[in-house]
């Protein structure tokens, strides 16, 4: 494959998690609901989660353009656009219930599936490519983060309704 291929493959990839990127943070409003809510004491300050979520979808991007340029078959690549696409249906279905319809109830419930989702791009892209699949890592650990952080937010605020 030569370069231009490559890069256009890259663009493709960036552009594709630019655009799930961008749908959750449309559905994030950092509204009078959000800031009435009690938070745990060590939730990170609400810039950060811009920058924490930039550098995982950069990465993301990273992985399945990555993946895509050594597999071999086109139920490889089939694989990796499902899990890509898979997850991320599920990261926008989080930002929604969560901040759209204010039920960080159910966002938690959702992000059982969303963390599992995780967990099977690094494990699909595992035998493809382990450079791919350990980007994803940082992902891994911030879906988890956000849970623990999601269950505070329950905990603290909850019943909602």
């Amino acid at each position: 494959m030569n370069i231009s291929n490559r890069l256009f493959g890259l663009t493709i990839a960036l552009g594709c998690s630019l655009l799930v990127a961008s749908v959750g943070a449309s559905l994030t409003e950092i509204g009078p609901w959000y800031l009435a809510l009690k938070q745990p004491s060590w939730k990170p300050p609400d810039f950060a989660f811009g920058i924490i979520w930039s550098a995982i979808f950069t990465l993301c991007a990273f992985s399945g353009w990555g993946a895509w340029q050594v597999s071999k078959t086109s139920a490889q690549k089939f694989r990796i656009a499902f899990l890509f696409a898979l997850n991320s249906l599920l990261n926008i279905l989080w930002s929604w219930l969560y901040f759209n319809q204010h039920r960080p109830d159910w966002a938690m419930t959702e992000l059982y599936f969303l963390w599992a989702s995780v967990l099977l791009l690094i494990a699909g892209l595992w035998r493809m490519s382990k450079i791919s699949s350990a980007l994803l890592v940082p992902y891994l650990v911030w879906v988890t983060t956000a849970g623990f952080l999601n269950a505070g937010t329950v905990e603290l605020n909850g019943p909602f309704a």
